[in-house]
């Protein structure tokens, strides 16, 4: 096995947020077994700093500032007729940069990590690896159908244009990859001539365990937690529905209840609900466990979602009782294990229930970590990479 260029949307370090746990497992599962080259974008100083931290993984680490406003992307894609998500990840000095690593190694496989990086995919005989995560053209629909206006055209026209896009890297690629079987399936019907296979997304148990060590959260509650990127738009949507449609509801059977929400980058709109009294916006932390522990209930009401998703996972493996909604439970093997509701009042019962009864509560976090620990492992959800990359295990562990 040659050498393997990896080419990322966002550096894959710290393994602190989805995408970049995905990213930065997938670079250390190669980078055990190849000699690996990262091609990647910053998109602050601090991204810029963590290279060095990630070369402890890989044979070399090229990363450039990706600093081009949404404003911008958006013109760039209606003068040139092209998706907006290309136009925004388009930069010169990364091309240059894919160019010169291609010239001065070996490069015998390309991986790309999201869709906006198949722009980067050497031509010639290089395996072309293409994980696509999620479906985006398929977001894109979806926002289209829930907006009016302009906004619903332009994201029409992404959903149909970043459609095409995928379907014809999915001809030319040796693989492409999804982290549920839902949305395999989804790719499947939209492009039968590709080569689709799934790469699900795990979670390290010995750091998300309730009895590691961590700071204790002191917050009165019962809380009910919900931890993502707070500047993505389903996420936004998803705690402001929580804060308008369930928790009023929660309060009149559980007044003392608050909704905590967790994460970095957190929007206007979300940092106005913590203005509520039964609302709290912390922002980023250092340490999101502290939370989950904390949590009487751990929520995720999201009604946009695509593929597995991180949030359920780290909370299961916490062996906090979980109420999820029917997006946010799909890509995750989770009968017994965890509450799913498809309306605001079926996620009041369920929460209600959690919350009434403790006993039940803990014997459902119970059996959720005890499904994550077995089969949502790294190591185990990493395993398909070695027959997709044409290796062979016995030869890779010598």
């Amino acid at each position: 096995m040659g050498d393997i260029l990896f080419l990322a949307h966002r550096i894959p370090y710290p393994p602190d947020r989805g995408d970049k746990m995905r990213g930065f497992h997938i670079v250390r599962h190669l980078g055990r077994r190849a000699r690996v080259h990262v091609a990647a974008f910053a998109e602050d100083a601090r991204d810029e700093h963590y290279a060095g931290a990630l070369r402890g993984y890989v044979e070399s680490v090229t990363v450039v500032r990706r600093t081009k406003s949404n404003l911008r992307a958006a013109a760039e894609a209606l003068v040139g007729n092209r998706p907006v998500s290309l136009s925004a990840f388009h930069h010169p000095a990364l091309k240059r940069a894919v160019g010169r690593i291609v010239a001065d190694h070996p490069i015998d496989a390309a991986y790309a990590f999201s869709g906006q990086m198949a722009q980067y995919l050497p031509t010639g005989p290089v395996r072309a690896i293409m994980d696509f995560v999620d479906l985006d053209s398929a977001k894109f629909a979806a926002y289209a159908d829930a907006a009016r206006g302009p906004v619903a055209w332009m994201h029409a026209r992404e959903a149909r244009m970043l459609g095409a896009f995928e379907r014809s890297v999915a001809a030319r690629a040796d693989a492409s990859l999804f982290v549920s079987a839902a949305e395999a399936e989804l790719f499947r019907a939209r492009s039968p001539d590709g080569r689709v296979a799934v790469l699900e997304n795990g979670i390290d148990t010995r750091f998300y365990d309730p009895a590691a060590g961590f700071p204790a959260v002191g917050e009165a509650g019962p809380l009910l937690v919900f931890t993502g990127q707070m500047d993505y738009r389903p996420n936004v949507e998803a705690v402001a529905w929580f804060a308008d449609e369930v928790l009023p509801r929660l309060r009149e059977r559980h007044p003392a209840a608050r909704f905590a929400i967790v994460g970095r980058k957190p929007t206007e709109a979300v940092r106005s609900l913590g203005e509520r009294a039964d609302v709290i916006v912390t922002g980023e932390v250092a340490d999101v466990r502290g939370w989950l522990a904390a949590a009487a209930v751990s929520v995720a009401p999201l009604r946009l979602a695509r593929g597995i998703q991180n949030k359920v996972l780290e909370a299961m493996a916490m062996a906090r009782p979980v109420v999820a909604s029917e997006p946010a439970a799909e890509g995750i093997d989770h009968a017994g294990t965890i509450r799913v509701a498809g309306t605001a009042a079926a996620m009041v019962g369920e929460i209600d229930t959690l919350l009434a009864d403790r006993d039940a509560a803990d014997r459902l976090g119970t059996a959720a970590r005890n499904r994550v620990r077995g089969r949502y492992g790294w190591d185990a959800c990493m395993a398909p990479l070695d027959a997709l990359m044409s290796w062979r295990p016995e030869a890779s562990a010598a």
